[in-house]
């Protein structure tokens, strides 16, 4: 199974609001798509979107990383030996999580379309069926709560809230206007996107506990390489705190893991460089009795779909973040994960199961 060809592509797709947290603003997904073909006619499809202000990747840095570097190192090779070529692609280019990502999820998606499995059975496949929750941009606290609302009456019983921006008293406004209209059966889970300090972190959760607003859980509520900070917020308060932009690889896992800087951690593939990195970082929290959730960039259904059947095929993941293609103004992508409202169905056809994409330029390019 001879690695033949690499070609990637550049996509932009409407969001059908802006999408705004403490870091930026996003109006348009923008991605690099990469297709992998080998010599058995098998192809393999990877998405890797720009986040410059969380991994450092842009759409030219992502394509150079792939077409300049990984391709060569990889034509040629036997995907067959694919440990191999999964450390490889760890010491042969530092950094470019985004692309390393992209290239990742399209081996993943030839080696088990070789096998005849959807690639959750081939990483473990511990459930096919998941739930994702909804994310309620950082606005006003009364749109946020007519946000909150909306994606209520449409079937989601989870809201990641994004806070982080203005006053402490202003993000307490926002969460208290969300479970208002929420009621108590909805679970709110905040995300403050390394917005605040230790002190303030704390002053804020204290006080949304002691207003009994039941936050579940707060990610990355302080700078991701402050550790210390981070510990410092956890030690102080009941809600759960979730480690995110703090841990992109194994290493850093382990270092949250040795001080206990955090309850629980947030897998993003395009911050662990891919599945093979994302399998050890959620190996090591699970011997430590630390679950994860598995979440993402904005990302279409291409990349959401590799990252659900990672987070499927796991029992130590128990929380899912995967409604960036819900936001985009049309969808590119056949094929793959399917919505029922907050449900999401793994595909049982081999692969990723992706069908069709749509190609800027209405070109189409199918599955093999």
């Amino acid at each position: 199974m001879i690695i033949q060809k690499i070609e990637t592509f550049q996509t932009a797709v409407p969001m059908t609001k802006p999408f705004k947290t403490a870091l930026r603003t996003v109006t348009v997904a923008e991605a690099v798509l990469v297709k992998i073909t080998c010599d058995n006619g098998i192809t393999g499809w990877g998405e890797a979107p720009p986040t410059l202000v969380i991994t450092g990747d842009s759409l030219k840095s992502i394509d150079a990383a792939i077409n300049e570097v990984l391709q060569p190192f990889l034509i040629g090779k036997n995907l067959l030996n694919y440990e191999g070529i999964f450390q490889g692609m760890k010491t042969i280019l530092a950094g470019n999580t985004s692309a390393k990502a992209a290239v990742d999820m399209a081996l993943y998606d030839c080696l088990s379309k070789h096998c005849g499995l959807p690639l959750y059975q081939f990483l473990g496949g511990y459930r096919s069926e998941i739930e994702t929750d909804f994310t309620v941009s950082v606005n006003s606290p009364e749109e946020m709560g007519m946000d909150a609302a909306e994606y209520i009456q449409k079937g989601f019983n989870v809201l990641k809230v994004k806070v982080g921006i203005g006053e402490i008293s202003t993000d307490i406004e926002r969460v208290r206007k969300i479970r208002e209209r929420a009621g108590n059966t909805v679970k709110i889970r905040l995300d403050a996107n390394q917005g605040w300090t230790p002190k303030d972190a704390i002053r804020a959760i204290t006080m949304m506990e002691d207003q009994n607003l039941d936050v579940e859980l707060v990610e990355q509520p302080v700078k991701a390489d402050d550790l210390d900070g981070l510990k410092q917020v956890t030690d102080a308060v009941e809600t759960l705190i979730m480690a995110d932009e703090s841990v992109f690889s194994p290493k850093q896992a382990l270092e949250v893991i040795r001080r206990r800087s955090a309850d629980l951690i947030n897998i993003k593939l395009m911050k662990s460089g891919g599945i093979y990195q994302a399998q050890v970082i959620n190996q090591l929290a699970e011997a430590a009795g630390i679950e994860c959730m598995v979440g993402s960039m904005i990302e279409s259904k291409l990349g959401i779909t590799a990252a659900a059947h990672f987070a499927a095929s796991k029992k130590n993941i128990s929380r899912f973040d995967f409604d960036a293609p819900l936001m985009l103004a049309k969808e590119s992508v056949s094929g793959g994960i399917q919505y029922d409202g907050r449900k999401i169905k793994l595909p049982g056809t081999p692969g990723l199961g992706i069908g069709q994409i749509q190609l800027e330029g209405g070109n189409p390019n199918g599955k093999q």
